[in-house]
C-alpha cells in the first residue's frame, strides 16, 4: 500500500473515537456549566426575591423558578451549540492540517528521488523593465563575480574583485552590510579580511553560514545574518572557484584550479574529505539535498557527479572547450555551458548530453568565435533556466518534454559580462552579477559596463 493512501478503516475508527471523545467532553462542559450556572442563579434569585420584597412584589415562589429554568435551559442550549462549532472547527483544521503535511512529504520524496517537476515556463511571459534595479555601490568599484541568494528571498549577497561582500535587502533593493576592504584592515585583522579576489559565494539554507572563496587559496566563513568572521579554511593549493552548500545542511562543497574537491563540515569546522579524479582546474559545483555534488572540470572537457556515500564518480563528456558553469535543475538533471558557446543538458543517467545548443548566445563579431557562456542558473525543479554571456543578452530557457531540448523563450538586454546568475525561490526575480570583466580573467573589458547587481522582476500570466 502507497505511504501516502489513508486507511480507510483507521480514519474511520479515529473519527469514532474522537466523536465519542468530544461527546463526553460536551457533556462534562455542559454539568459544569449548569452547576456554575445553578450557583449563579441561585445568588440571583435571593436577590431579586430581596427586591421584590422591598417594591412589594406580588409574584410567587413557583413562577420566579419556572423563569429561571427556561432561562438556564436556554443559556445552556447556546453553550453547547457553541462548543460543537468550535469542535467542528479544530475537526476541519486538523484534516487540513494532515492534507498538508501528506502533501509536503510527497514533494519531498519526489525531490529527492528526482522526479519532482513542474512546467512553468510557458507561463513566463517577459521581464518588467521599468522596475529592474541596478544596485551599485563604492565597495564593488571593480566587476562583480559573484552572488548567492538566502532561502528565504530576504537578501542578497554579492563580491567581487574588490574583495569585498556585500549583503542586500532584496524587498528594499538597499545595501544593508558591506566587510572591510582589505586596504584597510589593520594588521591583526587582516587574516580576517580576504587579500585576493572573490570568485565564489555560497549560503547555508538556514542562512547562519556565508561561504567566500578567493584566489589566494582561501574559505571564509562569515555569518549570514551579521557578516561577522567566524572562521577560515585552509586546505586548497589553488584559487577556490566554486562553492555549494548541500541544502538543510552544514556541509559544504568546494572546488578549486589545484583539480580536488573538498567537502567540510562547519558544525565541527573541519575538512572531512578530498577527491580527485579533475585533469584540469575546477571551474563550478553545486549541490541539492543528496551526498553528492557535480563539478564542471574546465580544460578537461568533463563534467563529473561525485557520490559520496557510494565514494564514486560518474564521468560526463560532450563540450569541445573549457566547461565554465553547471547547475542542477533538479537531484537528476543539470546543465552547463562552456567558452565554446554550447549550452547543454544532462541527465546523471546518461555520459552524453540530453540535447545542446550551439552558439547558444551568438558569435562575437570581431573574432567570429562563440561567445563564452559564463554562468548558468535554474528554477529548480521546473523547466526554466537561464545562461549569460557577454553578448549583451541573458537568455532564458524552457527545457522540453523529457529534458530532450531546449527553447528560448526571451532574453533581457545586459551590458558586460555576467558573472552570475540565480533565480529566486518563488521564480519572481532573476538576480544577475555584471561586471566588465569575466570572473576568472581579464580577457576582454567592456567600459561601458557597470559593475552591479542587477534585480530584474519576471512577468507571468496568470493562467
Amino acid at each position: 500500500m502507497s505511504f501516502f493512501i489513508r486507511n480507510k478503516s483507521s480514519k474511520k475508527s479515529k473519527k469514532e473515537e474522537k466523536q465519542k471523545r468530544t461527546s463526553s467532553e460536551i457533556k462534562k462542559s455542559k454539568r459544569k456549566y449548569e452547576e456554575t450556572l445553578t450557583a449563579k442563579e441561585q445568588f440571583s434569585v435571593d436577590d431579586s426575591e430581596d427586591d421584590d420584597e422591598a417594591e412589594g412584589a406580588t409574584s410567587s415562589d413557583e413562577d420566579l423558578a419556572e423563569t429561571t429554568q427556561e432561562k438556564k435551559l436556554r443559556l445552556a442550549k447556546k453553550y453547547l451549540e457553541e462548543i460543537e462549532k468550535q469542535e467542528r472547527e479544530r475537526a476541519e483544521l486538523q484534516e487540513v492540517d494532515q492534507s498538508i503535511i501528506e502533501g509536503r512529504l510527497k514533494h519531498d520524496l519526489l525531490e529527492q528521488s528526482g522526479r519532482l517537476h513542474k512546467n512553468v515556463a510557458d507561463k513566463y511571459t517577459g521581464y518588467d523593465v521599468e522596475n529592474i534595479k541596478v544596485l551599485r555601490c563604492k565597495e564593488h568599484n571593480l566587476p562583480v563575480t559573484c552572488l548567492a541568494i538566502s532561502a528565504d528571498n530576504k537578501c542578497i549577497y554579492s563580491a567581487s574583485k574588490d574583495c569585498v561582500i556585500v549583503k542586500w535587502c532584496l524587498l528594499d533593493k538597499k545595501k544593508l552590510k558591506a566587510t572591510t576592504n582589505p586596504r584597510k584592515c589593520s594588521s591583526e585583522m587582516k587574516q580576517k579580511c580576504h587579500q585576493h579576489r572573490i570568485l565564489s559565494l555560497a549560503i547555508s539554507t538556514d542562512g547562519k553560514f556565508l561561504a567566500a572563496g578567493d584566489e589566494g587559496n582561501i574559505i571564509h566563513i562569515w555569518s549570514g545574518d551579521t557578516l561577522q568572521h567566524m572562521h577560515t579554511f585552509k586546505g586548497h593549493k589553488g584559487a577556490v572557484t566554486g562553492l555549494a552548500f548541500r541544502r538543510d545542511t552544514h556541509q559544504l562543497f568546494s572546488v578549486s584550479t589545484d583539480r580536488a574537491v573538498k567537502l567540510w563540515s562547519l558544525d565541527e569546522m573541519a575538512c572531512v574529505e578530498t577527491l580527485f579524479g579533475h585533469q584540469s582546474g575546477i571551474t563550478a559545483v553545486d549541490a541539492l539535498a543528496r551526498e553528492r555534488a557535480v563539478t564542471s572540470g574546465g580544460r578537461d572537457n568533463s563534467l563529473r557527479v561525485w557520490k559520496i556515500v557510494e565514494e564514486s564518480q560518474l564521468v560526463f563528456n560532450g563540450h569541445q572547450g573549457s566547461i565554465d558553469c553547471v547547475r542542477l535543475l533538479d537531484e537528476q538533471h543539470f546543465i552547463s555551458g562552456g567558452d565554446d558557446g554550447t549550452l547543454s543538458l544532462w541527465s546523471a543517467m546518461k555520459k552524453k548530453p540530453l540535447c545542446s545548443v550551439v552558439n547558444s548566445h551568438g558569435k562575437d563579431e570581431t573574432t567570429n568565435e562563440p561567445n563564452w557562456i559564463s554562468s548558468v542558473a535554474s528554477f529548480l525543479n521546473t523547466d526554466l533556466a537561464a545562461s549569460g554571456s557577454k553578448n549583451g543578452q541573458i537568455m532564458l530557457w524552457k527545457s522540453g518534454q523529457g529534458y530532450r531540448s531546449l527553447v528560448s523563450i526571451f532574453h533581457i538586454p545586459v551590458k558586460g559580462f555576467v558573472n552570475g546568475l540565480a533565480f529566486t525561490s518563488d521564480g519572481k526575480h532573476l538576480v544577475a552579477a555584471v561586471g566588465q570583466e569575466h570572473r576568472l580573467g581579464r580577457w576582454w573589458r567592456d567600459p561601458t559596463a557597470k559593475n552591479s547587481v542587477l534585480i530584474i522582476p519576471l512577468k507571468q500570466s496568470s493562467s
